[in-house]
């Protein structure tokens, strides 16, 4: 397999292309809600309506406004429709004709939700199927690949990134470039590339919408990686909740070394890389790198003091270069399109694109793209259509149980790193949780407490007992027994936990506490009794 028979594949695909092609969302949540049996009702009515010539049905990836779902697109008419059921396809398949499809919802591509995004890690999501490795390279798949191994050497490939002012989007925002150039450094003649898919924020699905949606474009990112710094094994982490993500990983994994995409001599080169995959039991700690790199090595998840940074002492003590799905995502389209496009998306310091998971109080509820620098109100209230049933947007929480909930009046704060962390919050890997006038925020509070106390490895003393002591004394103060001296104990506990905690779950589980505590403070003053 070489690039031109890549596109070879492509064109005989293009030219094997039906007159229409129905996309059916067959992502965990629409299939949550029968979007298989839905898929099977539109094969059922084109074959019924002798259509099979002219019409294709594909299970596609997340489309993004799950709160619709299941979503049917009809390619190329741009007709969107919303809230199917399996009952609904022989309307939806005569409508194809030039009729209408009665009782059936009518979506609009043209919505703000759809309108005000820029794709660029989702550019396959609800096109292409993902258990299709010919439907990928049909979508210019490998092609970055391909380019890597041909036209540039593994430091031009370090250098684009560099460029490109991709930074990591797991959470921590470190610059891609810089990390892949230290791996590339470091001595040593074994090295790895791992994907950190163990997302585990509450109300957080991007990479797991990706790795459903698009797994190759994941695979091709670490390969492009792995040629860069010098690695030939990879792992991909994945949390054991995914079942659908890591069946359509292992099809991917089997189809690309079937194409010689993975394996040896990939593309007939002398560059060989092999990835594996790890499912991890569900321990939210292991989003740490050093706790995902015991685990994978067959140990306890539990982090370790740095330096020495996996960069430099990783997997079994070898350089281990370690990115988050969405970060790996991003690669194939900088080699495609040349650093100075992606660098052109986004802020100074903050280029390109991010995947949000916009749940909550929220009318339209889903996964989103849109460029760095958007601001919080756009993106709640253009896109996310404000609180239903006429309710007022209170807050937002970015970053999940480490991030900090943001109130409504700076909702013209921009989303990038540094201007969400200076109003108390992250990042994170991107989960956005939206809140009405009806939350309470110290139950918010409590609630993320408790998901950090739970989720405590145990290893460091000061998030082991400081959630629990911070946990505590939100429970006390929500039940209306607690005072002044609680809440100065609390803040007191607040700084502790961040400044001594060993690793990033501790460092941050404060956050939600000080936001709610600094942008909130009456819910807080009105539940004391007096001392």
């Amino acid at each position: 397999m070489d690039a031109t028979e890549l596109q070879a594949i492509a064109e005989r695909n293009r030219a094997a292309r039906k007159r229409i092609r129905l996309h059916c969302c067959t992502s965990s949540g629409c299939q949550a809600s029968h979007s298989l049996l839905l898929k099977q009702g539109l094969e059922a009515a084109v074959q019924a309506a002798g259509l099979q010539d002219e019409v294709d049905v594909a299970g596609v990836g997340c489309m993004g406004f799950c709160g619709q779902g299941p979503l049917v697109e009809v390619d190329p008419d741009g007709l969107l429709f919303e809230y199917v059921t399996p009952d609904d396809a022989p309307a939806i398949v005569a409508a194809l004709s030039g009729g209408d499809a009665p009782g059936v919802a009518r979506g609009n591509l043209r919505h703000p939700f759809f309108a005000r995004q820029q794709l660029v890690v989702r550019r396959n999501g609800g096109k292409i199927d993902p258990e299709r490795i010919d439907e990928y390279i049909t979508a210019g798949g490998y092609q970055a690949l391909a380019r890597a191994l041909h036209d540039m050497t593994p430091a031009d490939v370090v250098d684009t990134i560099t460029r490109s002012g991709l930074r990591g989007r797991g959470g921590a925002g470190y610059p891609t470039g810089l990390k892949w150039a230290t791996v590339a450094k470091a001595a040593g003649e074994r090295k790895f590339v791992v994907c950190n898919g163990d997302e585990g924020d509450p109300g957080a699905f991007m990479d797991r919408s990706i790795l459903e949606s698009d797994p190759h474009s994941v695979l091709e990112g670490m390969a492009i990686a792995a040629y860069a710094v010098g690695a030939s094994q990879g792992f991909l982490y994945v949390r054991g909740e995914y079942p659908l993500a890591i069946q359509r990983l292992q099809k991917a994994i089997q189809h690309a070394k079937k194409y010689d995409l993975l394996g040896t001599q990939i593309l007939d080169t002398a560059f060989n890389f092999r990835v594996d995959i790890r499912i991890g039991a569900g321990a939210f700690v292991c989003g740490e790198e050093t706790a995902l790199m015991a685990s994978i090595e067959g140990r306890r998840g539990q982090p370790r003091p740095r330096p020495p940074y996996p960069a430099e002492h990783g997997l079994w003590g070898c350089p281990t270069l370690i990115n988050n799905v969405e970060t790996f995502a991003n690669i194939a389209p900088i080699i495609s399109n040349g650093a100075d496009w992606y660098a052109s998306i986004g802020t100074a310091k903050s280029k390109g694109t991010k995947v949000f998971a916009l749940t909550g109080n929220i009318r339209n509820n889903g996964l989103i793209e849109v460029p760095m620098g958007t601001t919080l109100r756009e993106i709640v209230e253009e896109l996310g259509g404000g609180a239903p049933d006429g309710a007022t947007v209170k807050a937002v929480q970015t970053g999940g149980p480490s991030g900090g909930c943001i109130p409504a009046h700076l909702f013209d704060t921009p989303v990038d790193y540094e201007s969400l962390a200076a109003v108390g919050s992250i990042m994170g890997s991107g989960g956005m949780v939206v809140m009405d006038d009806q939350t309470d925020m110290v139950d918010v509070a409590a609630f993320y407490m408790a998901f950090c106390m739970d989720e405590s490895c145990g290893k460091c003393i000061p998030c082991r007992v400081g959630t629990v002591q911070m946990h505590r004394l939100l429970k006390k103060i929500a039940a209306g027994n607690a005072t002044s001296a609680d809440v100065a104990l609390l803040k007191e506990l607040c700084a502790m936990v961040k400044t001594t905690s060993l690793c990033g779950l501790g460092q941050s589980a404060p956050n939600p506490v000080l936001s709610t505590l600094t942008y909130f403070p009456e819910e807080y003053e009105s539940r004391l009794r007096p001392r």
